[in-house]
């Protein structure tokens, strides 16, 4: 059960650090190279992201020392689930039909991989 309780927070912290590396992107939208590097590097969206990608990373080896690739691989196609859903709730993106339908398939794609793996 730690197993994919681990793997559910390392999805989640992939996830929101995409979301801070958004919020510090359309901070710099329409800011010339030099300027948006300064306004970047003020950011504190930008170190929040650099953390928990940090301590995704860790969190990853530690996972991996206890999780056979094959089972862990596929929860990062979660965050390709998670992130454009946050995307729409915190940005307003659109959303429409196809990616729903996306998601589907990859939430049962992980599914089936997480039964394969239990099955060997």
């Amino acid at each position: 059960m730690i197993n994919y309780v681990s793997l559910m927070i390392f999805t989640t912290s992939l996830a929101a650090g995409q979301v801070l590396f958004k919020q510090v992107g359309l901070i710099v939208r329409g800011q010339s190279p030099g300027e948006a590097v300064m306004m970047v590097l003020r950011q504190p969206a930008l170190y929040a992201a650099l953390t928990l990608y940090a301590f995704a990373t860790a969190l990853w080896i530690w996972i991996l020392s206890r999780v056979p690739l094959m089972q862990a691989y596929p929860w990062v196609a979660v965050g390709m689930a998670i992130v454009p859903l946050l995307g729409w709730l915190v940005f307003g993106e659109r959303v429409g039909p196809l990616f729903w339908l996306g998601v589907a398939f990859i939430l049962m794609g992980v599914t089936l991989t997480q039964y394969a793996a239990l099955a060997r």
